[in-house]
């Protein structure tokens, strides 16, 4: 019996082109359906999105929280007979000096760790940041194939939180070290599923700006660390992490409960009868109606599929075919360069000549103006003219911070790279969403994320470094970024292009594209 109340017909969606040959038809892609069928973006759609991209708040914490854990603290002499202002501090008495502040305030002055080389201090920093790295190759697929966004971004962030608990009780470096590499393996894909699940949450239209939502979450998150860093002077890097990490496991339990599974990767693994539940939750009240069985016979395009066993397959599709590589190659280098700099400014913050609360919350502000520029112009910037332009002017500013001696102007020069950098990564990001098909979306930004991460793991070492000689540091963030930004010109434009849902539509979407096809 026919549904007398059809979802949809094929004149209420627009349609994508699919060449034939010399002819040519069109069809009706899984976005268009979702997007009419979800309707307005309603409050539940707003609410769903926005505890998703809070996800990001909890991830820049444990991302930046080194800079005061791990800080260096400053001392005074205490005998003027074997101590003066310009004393080596590893070559005086320790009865000759004392710390200005609570030895509990940092690791490095709570287990005597002053002295020690550049590795072994920055060595936590560099072990999250390898975690990272390490946790995206590792857990990038399972996003795409067994989990889901919403499971892997709650295993994630739980990960993350209850190892950062256990950080605050570590009795020295090296335990230290090995829960911060475990914490940075969970965090790996918390900001990825993030971005994912709550653009797959919305209609096409509003992708974009919601991708921008869980930016600003990152920069409220960073911004928050100097202010809780700030009541908490004078206490125990312990508690930074208690106070951090507790919120984080409550969040973690929140997400479990109340968000739904991404409508798009429950169709793509064939689960109907949870999709069909998830849009009529998150459907406008006047088209949940409507919702009915008739909805998968007008989707004919995506067939049905089974479970994939192999939680690597979204990363071998992604390397087996030559264009997804190049692509996923271009955009992971452009992706190291930004993260050098951004994850590597921050932390170097110390080695400038300006207060590390102010100049942590500067550069925290900073990102504001970075996401709303990114969420105003996404729509009208050109992807590629926009990274290597903010690539180029972050590494010439990076470099020219160790160049000048003004204080002023340092910092100015330090907040413009960093701002440049923060607006890259945000571009880049929404970049990655549209050059891959939802198939190995995950995989592929969780990949660039890797990049970007790499980036990180270099980046202490050379802050470390850079206390005695800024072109160490600085230096070197800025002809990095300025480098591997070039490598934009090997990816295609994608504003105003039609996202796709699997590798072959984005095949024949390029093919029609070549041969001068367009819908009409």
């Amino acid at each position: 019996m026919a549904d007398p109340n059809p979802l949809l017909s094929s004149d209420d969606l627009p349609p994508l082109m699919e060449p034939a040959g010399k002819a040519a038809r069109c069809r009706t892609s899984l976005d268009d359906t979702i997007e009419h069928c979800i309707g307005d973006f309603g409050w539940t759609q707003i609410l769903q999105a926005t505890l998703v991209s809070f996800a990001w708040f909890f991830d820049a914490q444990q991302t930046f929280i080194s800079v005061f854990t791990d800080a260096e603290l400053k001392w005074s002499c205490t005998d003027s007979a074997t101590c003066s202002a310009g004393s080596n501090i590893c070559e005086i008495p320790r009865e000759s000096w004392s710390w200005d502040s609570p030895a509990s305030m940092s690791i490095l002055s709570d287990w005597s760790l002053q002295c020690a080389g550049s590795i072994v201090t920055g060595l936590p920093a560099s072990s999250f940041f390898l975690g990272c790295l390490i946790g995206g190759f590792a857990l990038a697929g399972l996003a795409d194939s067994s989990l889901g966004r919403k499971n892997m971004l709650v295993l994630s962030s739980m990960i993350m939180s209850l190892t950062g608990v256990m950080t605050a009780f570590s009795t020295n470096i090296w335990m230290y070290s090995a829960l911060r590499f475990v914490a940075g393996f969970g965090r790996a894909t918390v900001g990825t599923c993030a971005l994912v699940l709550s653009t797959e949450l919305v209609g096409k239209r509003w992708r974009e700006n919601i991708g921008i939502v869980g930016f600003i979450c990152f920069t409220l998150g960073f911004l928050s660390l100097p202010i809780i860093a700030f009541f908490l002077q004078g206490s125990s890097w312990r508690l930074i992490y208690l106070w951090t990490c507790v919120p984080s496991v409550l969040y973690s339990l929140s997400v479990l409960f109340l968000v739904r599974e991404s409508p798009r990767w429950l169709f793509i693994k064939g689960r109907k009868d949870e999709f069909a539940d998830t849009l009529r939750s998150i459907a406008s009240p006047a088209n949940q109606s409507s919702l009915t069985q008739s909805f998968f016979g007008r989707c004919t395009p995506w067939e049905e599929t089974s479970e994939e066993p192999d939680v690597f397959a979204a990363l071998k599709t992604l390397v087996s075919k030559g264009w997804s590589l190049r692509r996923l190659a271009a955009v992971m280098v452009v992706g190291f360069g930004i993260g050098m700099i951004y994850y590597g400014m921050p932390l170097g913050l110390g080695n400038l000549s300006i207060n590390l609360y102010l100049s942590t919350v500067l550069n925290a502000l900073s990102e504001f103006p970075a996401s709303f520029l990114t969420y105003v112009l996404i729509g009208r910037l050109d992807r590629k003219k926009s990274v290597l332009g903010l690539s180029l002017l972050a590494g010439i500013c990076s470099v020219g911070c160790v160049l000048v001696t003004w204080k002023g102007t340092q910092i100015v020069l330090e907040l413009v790279s960093f701002f440049c950098a923060c607006t890259a990564f945000d571009v880049v990001m929404i970049y990655t969403l549209e050059l891959f098909p939802t198939t190995v979306r995950n995989s592929a930004v969780s990949m660039v994320r890797q990049a970007l991460v790499l980036g990180g793991v270099f980046s202490p070492v050379l802050v470390a470094a850079g206390r005695k000689n800024g072109l160490l540091s600085f230096g070197v963030f800025g002809v990095t970024i300025s480098t591997c930004g070039l490598f934009v010109a090997c990816l295609p434009e994608t504003r105003g292009r039609i996202t796709c849902d699997t590798m072959e539509e984005e095949e024949r979407k390029d093919a029609a594209a070549a041969a001068g096809i367009y819908c009409v």
